[in-house]
């Protein structure tokens, strides 16, 4: 960053935002193998929190591919610098007053770290989605695992990329079993508990 870049402070700050909407603001890093549910589970949490007035956003990892990030690969540096630029959005949105929910694999340990360290304390909430390998590769929603099995895509996430699980996530969910219904609850209950939601 050059010393010409100074960083511009808003007249409004996020605890006015968070005044107005009545809550407070935080980030939900849904993180997991792919085909483990963050996708979905976000998104029942989302509806949930739109019936309860509560101003939120879901940055879901395909639909940021198709923008933000659609000049990158999915080689482990392109991987970083995607994670790296989801983490500086989803700061935007809570800076919002909003409760943003991110959809990734986010894979590496290391890069969900750097991400938490953009955050007060507090304000990153860790969901490790975990979901057995095999039961991901049953569901494979997208063709993905079948595809990576016969070679047609490089460096995918739990066969020839590792997945780094989660040391210390504020919340881990296994999604092949429980229920959308029961893992929402989970996510929710957790908001009211720690007061970010009445």
């Amino acid at each position: 960053m050059t010393k010409s870049i100074v960083w511009h402070h808003s007249t409004i700050t996020k605890a006015d935002r968070q005044r107005l909407n009545q809550h407070k603001s935080c980030v939900l890093w849904f993180t997991g193998l792919s085909g483990s549910g963050k996708s979905t589970l976000a998104n029942e949490i989302d509806r949930r929190l739109y019936h309860l007035g509560i101003r939120s956003y879901i940055l879901d990892g395909d639909n940021v591919r198709h923008g933000l990030s659609k000049d990158l690969g999915f080689g482990k540096k392109d991987r970083i610098e995607n994670i790296r630029r989801i983490g500086e959005v989803a700061k935007l949105f809570v800076d919002s007053g909003q409760i943003v929910s991110t959809a990734f694999i986010s894979p590496f340990r290391k890069d969900r770290d750097q991400i938490r360290k953009l955050f007060p304390a507090g304000e990153f909430i860790e969901i490790y989605v975990n979901c057995p390998l095999n039961i991901c590769e049953k569901r494979d929603p997208k063709g993905l695992y079948h595809k990576a099995r016969r070679g047609e895509i490089r460096e995918f996430t739990g066969i020839d990329s590792p997945y780094e699980i989660p040391a210390n996530p504020e919340l881990m969910i296994e999604t092949n079993k429980y229920s959308i219904n029961k893992a929402a609850e989970m996510v929710i209950d957790y908001l009211r508990k720690k007061e970010f939601i009445q």
